[in-house]
């Protein structure tokens, strides 16, 4: 029942002796196992993961290793690792990782966005939904689409998930725009907070005419200029729920 003590024998025996198989099972194997499961520290994770990817490629799950180390990686803070692990569990579609359900969209959205140039983004929320309102007010779906995010951007009911692929579209505003004026509230909605806000609008040319524009602060520490900007992330359709 001593884990950490464990541990220590664990490591030695992958460290200082050669592997044996055991029952056709290597011990190497079932010790970084083990040492995955009681390691303290992302650091030493992320040692324990390579090994078993390096060492172990057909006895593993290699699409849950790959996202596991990805996240590792977040941890400490070594984002271009993290990317290029997330870009090597991305071709594993469908691939099952205990504890995160929306792996692989959770894995796209981290490269897609680290890939873009993320010139969608505004220091000033204000200047942003200022500049969204003027679109609406000109009826001009073609400046509207230059403020929204370019990736990873949703439209979706209020009872959708974010992460639902169905809810990740490329929007066209035009089809939307044709039944006359879009109208919005003065202010934000009083749900609003400092990372996230809502701008009711009506009148668009939908069965659901009532839309709420969604606004976000980016969380990227991988980029420090653009970590803490504003982004027009999405649209819920419909009122809002109370």
């Amino acid at each position: 029942g001593s884990s950490p003590i464990a541990a220590l024998y664990y490591d030695r025996i992958v460290k200082n002796y050669p592997d044996l198989d055991v029952d056709g099972v290597s011990l190497h194997y079932q010790c970084l196992r083990r040492l995955i499961e009681t390691a303290s520290s992302p650091e030493r994770r992320i040692e324990y993961y390579k090994d078993l990817i390096a060492r172990f490629p057909d006895r593993v799950d290699m699409g849950a290793l790959l996202f596991l180390l990805g996240k590792e990686y977040e941890k400490v803070g070594e984002w271009d690792l993290a990317v290029k692990t997330y870009a090597r569990f991305i071709p594993y579609y469908g691939a099952p990782v205990p504890g995160y359900p929306d792996a692989f969209q959770y894995a796209r959205n981290i490269v897609d966005f680290y890939n873009s140039p993320k010139d969608w983004t505004y220091t000033d929320l204000d200047v942003l939904v200022g500049k969204v309102k003027a679109a609406l007010t000109a009826g001009d779906p073609y400046r509207l689409r230059t403020y929204r995010a370019k990736v990873n951007f949703f439209a979706m009911s209020w009872h959708q998930d974010e992460t639902d692929v169905n809810s990740q579209v490329l929007f066209d505003f035009t089809e939307f725009m044709s039944g006359g004026r879009i109208y919005y509230d003065d202010g934000l909605d009083a749900s609003s907070g400092p990372r996230d806000a809502y701008l009711k609008t009506w009148g668009w040319s939908e069965r659901i005419s009532t839309w709420y524009l969604y606004f976000r602060k980016i969380y990227f520490p991988a980029d420090p200029e653009i970590h803490g900007r504003w982004e027009w992330a999405g649209i819920y359709f419909g009122e809002k729920m109370q």
